[in-house]
């Protein structure tokens, strides 16, 4: 089931245009992302303190399909698989909040697990598989 998180779109968010910039489309899933795990009991400073781990993303991808401007209200709606054991992938459908079927871009994240030190990948710890399992 996927998880969703509701947003409104800042001033902060939009370009000289008025619409959101492309980037931060990325950020505001990321925030979604970071809910995800504390909606999970996911301790958000535990999970980012650990020097064993880290979930850097190797890839990224938004389509956009239509506009989003300061004030709307969107919810993003979030769905993570595991894709190997060491790597996961995060898929996201952003709606405007007052017609859900109208969506208004789509994202993807992929993530890959690594020993920070060694850059080496590691496979995913319980944290990941538990956060996995809990959407």
């Amino acid at each position: 089931m996927p998880f969703t998180y509701n947003r409104t779109v800042r001033l902060v968010d939009t370009d000289a245009a008025g619409v959101v910039y492309f980037a931060n489309v990325l950020v505001m899933c990321h925030e979604a992302y970071e809910e995800s795990l504390a909606a999970c009991h996911i301790n958000l400073k535990t999970f980012v303190s650990n020097s064993a781990t880290a979930f850097p993303i190797v890839h990224a991808a938004v389509d956009f399909l239509q506009p989003m401007f300061c004030g709307d209200q969107v919810l993003i709606q979030l769905e993570s698989k595991q894709i190997s054991n060491t790597a996961f992938e995060i898929n996201y459908q952003i709606f405007a909040a007052a017609l859900r079927e109208q969506r208004l871009a789509q994202a993807i994240t992929r993530h890959v697990c690594i020993n920070p030190i060694s850059r080496t990948r590691t496979p995913l710890p319980e944290v990941i598989n538990q956060w996995l399992d809990c959407g």
